[in-house]
């Protein structure tokens, strides 16, 4: 009853005749207890009556006898029926198990009359309490369960494998607001800036998809595949209708989307970025397929200049940090526990705590971690020393 069914559906399938005839025990429980506890008692019950005997033959009838018999046997029954076999059988349950199966299984077989007798008394008394068994749920883990199991299962998956499983659970625990690039941020292709402007923009991209608007991002027309540009140019001077012809029509996210259902519909519909919009439509930030998979198998050695956050490491343990560096980068990168259900930033953190932009020079301890505030424009914090050798436990 101890054995792992997930092992021994995995040994079944590999071919282990041993567990094919475990399964097939285990799947009728009220037979397999049946004989089981059947051979059990039986053992329990002649070494009862034998002892009596040998009690009576050898010291005779009196009370006192029987009493030391009855003790002496209920101690080797304890001992060795109950006790010490159920502690081997929880601790060595599969090999135990799997042996164990070749001769239960003919026994079930020779006894079934008994068992099918006794499992009739057993039958009716569940129906009288309205128990049924046999249609009890085959027992399955849930999510949280299945997250705890990799998360503790150390000794069985490589550490990296372990991460990418446990990043895989928390997919439907963030949203596009979690990994999207802000507003600020969000490089773009302008068709009403001059020509020249606009082939500089695309020369010195770091990126392979810019977003292309007219006179602003609230007028997004589409998406444009640099590699697209730089093909057609072989041929023929830039120019917008040049442009207007190659981009692709824009894809928009509505904000709070879970990053599982974002990566089934980049999937669905071949696209690789999309533009977070509010409730008002108003663009809000931008994601791409990238973004989702640094979640899952961590970050990528290569990042554009605008990405991300810029960490500098200090003499002293501490670490500078740019403003807007996300804090799930933070938390994930430096074991930090900043809260993760209101701003993005470090930046917005740092505001919504102080209500005030503050002045450099400013220290103050979030989550029991020490920051002093470096370098403000703009109104908004640009750069933060992070104490990472004197926080503590929140």
């Amino acid at each position: 009853m101890a054995l792992n069914r997930y092992r021994l559906r995995h040994l079944a399938k590999e071919g282990s005749r041993a567990a094919r005839l475990t399964t097939q025990l285990l799947s009728n429980t009220d037979k397999l207890l049946g004989v089981i506890l059947l051979g059990n008692n039986l053992v329990n019950a002649a070494s009862a009556a034998l002892s009596t005997v040998l009690t009576v033959r050898l010291l005779g009838d009196s009370e006192w006898a029987l009493s030391i018999a009855t003790l002496c046997i209920t101690f080797l029954i304890l001992v060795f029926s109950e006790i010490t076999p159920k502690v081997i059988g929880a601790s060595h349950s599969e090999p135990i198990a799997l042996a164990s199966s070749f001769v239960l299984a003919p026994l079930l077989k020779f006894a079934y009359p008994i068992v099918w007798f006794v499992n009739l008394f057993v039958k009716a008394i569940l129906w009288v309490f309205r128990l049924q068994p046999g249609r009890s749920a085959e027992s399955s883990l849930t999510m949280e369960e299945l997250r705890t199991l990799v998360i503790e299962g150390g000794h069985y998956f490589p550490a990296k494998h372990r991460n990418i499983l446990s990043n895989l659970f928390e997919l439907e625990d963030i949203t596009v607001d979690d990994v999207m690039t802000p507003r600020a941020q969000i490089e773009a292709i302008d068709l009403d800036a001059p020509i020249e402007e606009i082939r500089e923009s695309l020369t010195t991209t770091n990126h392979t998809r810019l977003p292309v608007c007219t006179g602003s991002l609230d007028n997004i027309v589409g998406i444009l595949h640099v590699r697209k540009v730089l093909h057609q140019t072989k041929s023929g001077e830039l120019s917008r209708e040049m442009l207007r012809e190659i981009i692709r029509d824009p894809y928009f996210i509505p904000e709070g989307t879970p990053l599982f259902t974002q990566l089934q519909n980049f999937q669905e519909t071949q696209r690789r970025l999309g533009l977070v919009v509010d409730e008002y439509g108003e663009i809000q930030g931008l994601v791409t397929l990238e973004d989702i998979l640094e979640e899952i198998v961590g970050e990528f050695t290569s990042h554009s200049p605008s990405r991300g956050g810029l960490f500098v490491d200090q003499v002293d343990g501490s670490v500078l940090v740019e403003g807007r560096t996300p804090l799930r980068l933070l938390n994930r990168k430096f074991g930090l526990e900043f809260p993760l259900d209101g701003p993005k930033t470090i930046n917005g953190l740092i505001l919504e705590r102080l209500e005030d932009i503050p002045e450099p020079g400013t220290s103050l301890k979030i989550s029991g971690c020490p920051m002093e505030i470096i370098q403000t424009q703009d109104r908004m914090v640009r750069m933060v020393k992070i104490f990472l050798n004197n926080r503590v436990a929140a």
